[in-house]
């Protein structure tokens, strides 16, 4: 990606970046990160430690630090970066104890072997351009064993991606010029390359996405409360993680490990 479509990203988010933050406070959306992350988490293959080392690459507001905290049952030494000055400014305000730096996921690289777990959440699509060397960059610092964590808008056949690129072209909350989604052929292969092998991959981005994930985005999708999602997560579980929930989900949840 060029610089000037940095910048422009850049700019994008830290446009958006207070109504990002808002609107994922609400009930519903908190209840369905729950729900994904309790399923996609359970009974991780990790090492038994005392504590992990992980890195959030394009942190954004350090959503990991708090799903892998509240799910790893296990002590976390936490480093995350992203590009967008005013998301960092933000988290030194809110999250202090955080360690979190500005940096450009297309440049800066890792120490060999410096961590335990890497996570990604939803940053691929923001630099389509350098994603498959973003995943070979972070991967390079996971230790012998690690595990890379990624959730990622992805299409599954031509009608979701068309209305992902209509979304995109249509909806302020996100920027065509500079995002793309990927189809989960194309996504996998950027692990792959990475020599990173697969230890788990859902499709939770069904029914209940579409409810709740982005209620930024979205905010008449917004329906119903705590049984509604619930029930509409459960539905979704029946997909998730087979050849149907591959085909029509808006997203991938993938867990690969370094051998």
């Amino acid at each position: 990606m060029r610089v000037d479509l940095l910048e422009r990203q850049r700019e994008h988010f830290n446009g958006i970046a207070e109504r990002y933050q808002t609107h994922r406070r609400h009930a519903n959306h908190l209840l369905l990160k729950e729900l994904t992350w309790a399923t996609a988490l359970r009974d991780l293959p990790l090492p038994r430690k005392q504590r992990y080392r992980v890195l959030e690459a394009m942190c954004g507001f350090a959503d990991g630090a708090d799903i892998l905290g509240d799910h790893l049952n296990a002590e976390i030494d936490y480093a995350g970066f992203d590009y967008s000055d005013a998301v960092i400014a933000e988290l030194a305000r809110g999250k202090p104890h955080l360690n979190v730096w500005q940096a450009d996921a297309t440049t800066w690289r890792p120490e060999c072997t410096e961590f335990d777990i890497v996570i990604l959440l939803g940053g691929l699509h923001h630099v389509p351009g350098h994603a498959a060397e973003v995943v070979k960059s972070m991967a390079s610092g996971l230790s012998p064993g690690g595990l890379f964590i990624n959730y990622e808008p992805t299409h599954g056949n031509r009608v979701t991606r068309w209305a992902r690129e209509r979304v995109y072209d249509k909806n302020s909350l996100f920027d065509e010029e500079t995002e793309r989604g990927f189809s989960v052929g194309e996504l996998e292969t950027f692990f792959e390359d990475a020599n990173l092998v697969p230890e788990r991959i859902l499709f939770p981005g069904l029914l209940s996405y579409i409810l709740y994930y982005n209620p930024d985005a979205f905010p008449f999708l917004n329906l119903g409360g705590e049984k509604l999602v619930n029930a509409a997560f459960r539905f979704d579980s029946l997909f998730m993680g087979n050849s149907v929930g591959r085909a029509l989900s808006f997203a991938t949840l993938s867990i690969w490990k370094k051998a």
